[in-house]
């Protein structure tokens, strides 16, 4: 498979990183693992050409030839346990990568909206509890690490789905539901990287793009908060970093002709997605597909390698070209 896509560009994608794992005593919330992250360093750096995110655009481009097997690394979010512990992985192998940075994050203004489910799940002291998130009652089980996590993630799947103007107020009245003081700024725990470890990283082979200033889900808010969110956060970097910022990633993955339009009129030159899959020459730059990472290798390598998405794809054609789906009377029911 890896030959079969040897002219697709593979961009990978990561969040968080960690130490242990749960067989260590420690919940680790779908973190990827250092040895692991060393373990998939060591796989790429042999199998393909891992280059700057922005060199793998040139070569979609068709600005630089399109060499075979080349490879790159995106994390999002930028949390300060990538520069921690994935960071010095990466200066190992001597592998390049692109950290996209929620600039208002960064400033330590405000903490990612998606962590505050979990850190409320976290320190809630009931085990059970009947909440409800505008309109919506959800029974959440809070006895465990791993039901809190559950609970946590839950709760994000409906604060996705709503608008950006009430999602806040939805947050702090959970909060007073469960009896947990929200802190102003995020827990280390949820702390991102600093604007000195951003320059620093960025000086050995670390491209800083962007994820906007605030996280939102950009499908959800108006015109006028998408520009601020888009121009916003590239003025803040290029103020930072001192160069132009040209790439960009959608939060949660979500975007339509709207945002897309918004992120080129902003100065974007590249944009990624959350849509798996490989990419080619002449893909449109601002919908570029990822792969999402895995902890164990072999599957690590059949995602990497394009098999994931070919099992995927036929799935899809037997579904498409079974009678139970193609049935005008089937239809009816």
């Amino acid at each position: 498979m890896r030959l079969a896509s040897r002219r697709r560009a593979l961009i990978l994608t990561y969040h968080r990183f960690g130490l242990k794992d749960e067989h260590d005593g420690h919940d680790e919330d779908g973190k990827t693992l250092a040895r692991d992250f060393a373990e998939q360093l060591d796989y790429l750096t042999t199998h393909y050409e891992v280059v700057p995110l922005a060199r793998m655009v040139d070569c979609l481009n068709g600005q630089e030839p399109l060499p075979p097997h080349l490879a790159a690394i995106t994390i999002d979010d930028g949390y300060r346990d990538f520069y921690e512990i994935a960071y010095p992985v990466l200066r190992r192998y001597n592998a390049p990568a692109t950290v996209f940075a929620v600039t208002e994050f960064a400033d330590r203004h405000t903490w990612l909206w998606t962590d505050k489910a979990r850190y409320l799940t976290r320190q809630a002291a009931r085990q059970w509890l009947m909440a409800k998130i505008e309109g919506r009652e959800l029974w959440l089980e809070l006895n465990c690490a791993a039901s809190r996590l559950v609970a946590s993630e839950r709760i994000n799947s409906i604060l996705k789905q709503l608008p950006e103007e009430v999602k806040e107020e939805a947050i702090e009245r959970l909060a007073r539901a469960l009896g947990v003081a929200l802190p102003e700024t995020p827990p280390e725990e949820f702390a991102s990287v600093t604007w000195d470890q951003a320059r620093e990283m960025e000086a050995n082979g670390v491209e800083i793009g962007s994820h906007t200033m605030t996280h939102p889900i950009l499908t959800n808010i108006s015109d006028e908060r998408l520009r601020r969110e888009l121009h916003g956060s590239k003025s803040r970097l290029e103020e930072v970093l001192g160069h132009r910022v040209e790439q960009f990633c959608y939060p949660n993955g979500d975007n339509d002709g709207r945002v897309q339009c918004e992120v080129a009129r902003a100065g974007y030159r590249v944009a990624v997605t959350c849509v798996g899959g490989l990419n080619k020459r002449g893909d449109d730059p601002l919908t570029l597909r990822r792969i999402h990472t895995e902890r164990d290798l072999a599957h690590f390598v059949q995602s990497t390698s394009g098999f994931e998405q070919l099992k995927n794809d036929m799935r899809m054609l037997s579904r498409r070209s079974s009678p139970t789906q193609s049935s005008p009377l089937s239809a009816q029911h």
